[in-house]
């Protein structure tokens, strides 16, 4: 009976992963961020779905989904220096503060219409607020968009919302854990002075954390970086952190050739339990629950783009970007992905929402995941056929060098 279990979850748990491999094929092909279609593969083999899973590979699943969350908000922090972090802080403050305003409070109000509270209000504006920084990247790349003159403007707003992010999940975390108010306080205040910690300590002494976790050897070197981020998570969680915060707080800490190398090294394993964590995800969400929330969901969609294009544009605007930079400055920043779908997994896996919270988020971020790549490729194209007028040519080399 146990081998004829072991057997049917491996076979499941193949399925899963072919799966997966096709879907990811398919998002290639027709130029889009695969995170949608993992979202819809998790309805059809969940609650409701076509076909439902076996206890064991849903175990598995979701403890793999964990890991995907850890090595999702590792990566986040190895791409940045604590240096430019401080910089784009100082840089970003005004159009961050404006864009936590205008993208946080359609999701606070949606959530307080519908009864959910202040829990459902709390996750829901982190659903609605934070940008997906891997969609972005892609689309700037594939657009050739990365020397733009307005592109730092949009990567300075992307790191103003990541370090909110290490300010928000701890605030989660104790919302949905339902401590107190005093007890809320505290554990933002270990988690700001962790964070205050960490960037001084990656400032003055990054080369000695990075030397210590750094080797030629890749085999060590891989159990070091999981071995190191995995331990941080789990002290981080255990103190009401959250385990998103301290993999963040340790991409930040390593620093120079040792963070490229662990990006390089770690990008495929990110990327498999990253799309395990979408299919979860899509595994707790009844397919049934969605079309009662759907007009919501557009409703979001429609706000929250066009909150995004506005600070985009403002923000644009502020560096000396021309029409058409700030038009796709604001685009850019309309896509919503991974981490909107961590911060509804953990208030969905605490039980502290109703079963609508996790298919709201699921429909907003498959509708925002396919809407924000599509933005930011027609914004120019459309903002050029409103002005009805082809650029003259000092202003096509203006253009060329924005």
């Amino acid at each position: 009976m146990v081998a004829h279990d072991t057997a049917l979850a491996l076979m499941q748990l193949g399925a899963v992963f072919f799966g997966l491999g096709l879907l990811g094929k398919l998002a290639a092909r027709i130029g889009m961020s695969p995170i949608p279609l993992y979202l819809v593969g998790g309805l059809m083999f969940g609650k409701g779905g076509l076909i439902e899973l076996g206890g064991n590979v849903d175990e598995f699943i979701h403890l793999a989904s964990e890991i995907g969350v850890v090595l999702l908000l590792l990566l986040l922090g190895l791409e940045y220096s604590a240096s430019e972090l401080v910089t784009g802080l100082r840089n970003s403050w005004a159009a961050g503060v404006l864009d936590l305003v205008l993208n946080a409070t359609p999701g606070i109000l949606v959530a307080l219409w519908l009864g959910w509270g202040l829990t459902g209000a709390v996750a829901m504006a982190g659903v609605t607020y934070i940008s997906s920084s891997g969609i972005v990247a892609k689309v700037l790349a594939d657009l050739g968009r990365l020397g733009n003159r307005e592109t730092p403007t949009i990567l300075s707003i992307l790191v103003f919302e990541d370090l909110i992010m290490a300010a928000y999940l701890p605030v989660l975390t104790a919302v949905l854990a339902g401590a107190g108010f005093l007890a809320g306080m505290k554990t933002v205040g270990i988690a700001l002075t962790a964070v205050t910690v960490v960037l001084v300590v990656a400032l003055r002494y990054g080369r000695y954390v990075s030397k210590i976790v750094d080797s030629e050897v890749r085999e060590i070197f891989l159990l070091k970086l999981l071995g190191s981020a995995l331990l941080v998570a789990g002290i981080a969680s255990s103190l009401q952190v959250s385990a998103a915060v301290g993999a963040f707080l340790l991409g930040i800490a390593i620093s120079g050739s040792t963070a490229h190398n662990a990006t390089k090294l770690l990008e495929p394993l990110r990327d498999l339990f990253a799309a395990l964590f979408f299919v979860l995800f899509g595994l707790s969400t009844d397919p049934r629950s969605i079309p009662p929330v759907l007009a919501w969901a557009i409703a979001l969609a429609i706000t929250t783009t066009a909150a995004k294009l506005f600070t985009g544009w403002w923000a644009a605007r502020r560096a000396g970007a021309s029409r058409y930079g700030r038009a796709r400055a604001g685009a850019a920043l309309v896509a919503r992905g991974e981490f909107s779908i961590v911060i509804a997994g953990l208030a969905v896996s605490a039980g502290a929402v109703p079963t609508e919270f996790a298919a709201l988020a699921t429909t907003y971020v498959l509708l925002m995941a396919v809407l924000g790549p599509v933005a930011a490729r027609v914004v120019e194209p459309l903002l050029r056929k409103f002005d009805n007028r082809t650029p003259s040519p000092p202003d096509q080399r203006v253009e060329l060098l924005h």
